[in-house]
C-alpha cells in the first residue's frame, strides 16, 4: 500500500493531507456543537486519520492529528482539542498502521482495541487534572437530577412515598452498580470505537480500492482459554474482598468477572450459530431462537457460561469436528 516519494505524490499527500485535516476539524465542530449527531461525528473522528496513513503513511497521519488539533483549540478551545487529540487520534493511528502494513484482522482489532482503551483512560485523566473533576461525575449528577425530578413527577401523578421510596432505593442501586463497573465501562468505550472505526475504515478503503484484512466467520470464533481462568480467580477475588474488606480488589474482580462474562456470551452465540448452521436449521427460526434467549437472563447467563467452558473444551472439534 501507498505512494511513491516523487515530488508529484508529495505535492498530493499534501493536497490530501490538508482536506483530510480540514475534514477531522469540521468532525470536531459537529461533535462540540451538534447534540445527537456530534456524537457519531467523535466516535468517527479518526477516520480521516486512517485513510491518510493506509494512502501516504504515517507521518501524514501524525501530521493531520497535530494540524487538526491546533485548528480545533483556535476555533473551539485547547482542552477539547487535547481531549480529542489524545483519546481518539491514537486508534486512528493504530488502524491505520495495522491496515497499512497488512496486519491481519484479528491483530489489527485487538492491537487497535488496546491503544484505544489506554487512550480513553489517558483522556479521562486529562480532564481530571485539568479540571479536578472525577470521570463520569457529571454524567452520575445528570441521572440523580433526572431521579429527582421524575420522583416529583411521580408525586403529582399521586404514587404513594412507600413507592417512590421503592423506586429510589432499585435506582441507587443500580447507581453503586454502575459505579462499580467504571472500569468496564471504559473497556467497552475503547471496544466500541475500535469496532465502528474498524468497519466504517474497511468499507472506505475498499471503496478506494485498498486490500482490508477481513475475520473469521463469526460461527468460526474462539476466545482466549485466559478468560476461564480469569474467572474462576475473579470470583475468589470477589469473595476475599468482600469478606477482607479489600474494596480494590473487589472492584476489580467484579469488573474481570463482567468483562469475562461478556466475552463467554459472544463466545456462546458464536457456539449457537455453529450448532444452528451444523444441523442447518432455517435462519428465521435460529433467529427466533436467539431472540428469546436475549429475552431471558437464566439463559443468558448460561449460554455465556456455555461458552467461557468452550475456550477451553472446544466443544465443536470435540462433538462436531469430521461427522459430517
Amino acid at each position: 500500500m501507498g505512494f511513491s516519494n516523487t515530488p508529484e505524490n508529495r505535492v498530493h499527500s499534501l493536497t490530501e493531507g490538508g482536506v483530510l485535516a480540514a475534514v477531522t476539524v469540521v468532525m470536531a465542530l459537529v461533535g462540540v456543537y451538534v447534540p445527537i449527531l456530534g456524537m457519531i461525528a467523535i466516535l468517527l473522528w479518526p477516520l480521516p486519520v486512517i485513510v491518510l496513513i493506509v494512502r501516504h503513511g504515517l507521518r501524514w497521519g501524525v501530521m493531520a492529528v497535530v494540524v487538526a488539533s491546533f485548528l480545533t483549540a483556535a476555533i473551539v478551545e485547547p482542552s477539547t482539542a487535547l481531549r480529542l487529540a489524545i483519546a481518539f487520534g491514537p486508534v486512528g493511528l493504530a488502524l491505520g498502521l495495522g491496515y497499512r502494513r497488512g496486519w491481519s484482522g484479528v491483530k489489527l482489532f485487538t492491537v487497535s482495541m488496546v491503544v484505544s482503551m489506554v487512550a480513553k483512560v489517558a483522556g479521562l485523566l486529562l480532564v481530571f487534572f485539568l479540571t479536578g473533576i472525577e470521570p463520569f461525575s457529571g454524567q452520575f449528577a445528570m441521572m440523580d437530577e433526572s431521579f429527582a425530578q421524575a420522583a416529583d413527577m411521580y408525586r403529582s401523578m399521586g404514587m404513594s412515598e412507600e413507592q417512590i421510596a421503592a423506586s429510589e432505593q432499585n435506582f441507587v442501586q443500580n447507581m453503586n452498580l454502575v459505579k462499580l463497573l467504571v472500569p468496564l465501562i471504559v473497556v467497552m468505550m475503547g471496544l466500541m470505537d475500535t469496532m465502528i472505526n474498524y468497519i466504517v475504515g474497511g468499507k472506505i478503503l475498499t471503496r478506494l480500492g485498498e486490500t482490508v484484512p477481513t475475520f473469521p466467520p463469526f460461527m468460526e470464533w474462539r476466545m482466549p482459554s485466559a478468560f476461564l481462568y480469569a474467572f474462576c480467580l475473579s470470583l475468589i477475588g470477589v469473595y476475599f474482598g468482600s469478606t477482607r474488606d479489600i474494596p480494590l480488589l473487589y472492584k476489580a474482580s467484579y469488573n474481570v468477572i463482567m468483562a469475562c462474562t461478556l466475552v463467554g456470551l459472544v463466545q456462546g452465540i458464536s457456539l449457537y450459530q455453529y450448532i444452528m448452521n451444523y444441523y442447518r436449521w432455517s435462519k428465521i427460526v435460529r433467529g427466533i431462537l436467539l431472540v428469546l434467549i436475549f429475552m431471558n437472563g437464566i439463559l443468558l447467563q448460561i449460554f455465556s457460561f456455555v461458552g467461557l467452558l468452550d475456550t477451553v473444551f472446544d466443544y465443536r472439534k470435540r462433538y462436531f469436528s469430521g461427522k459430517k
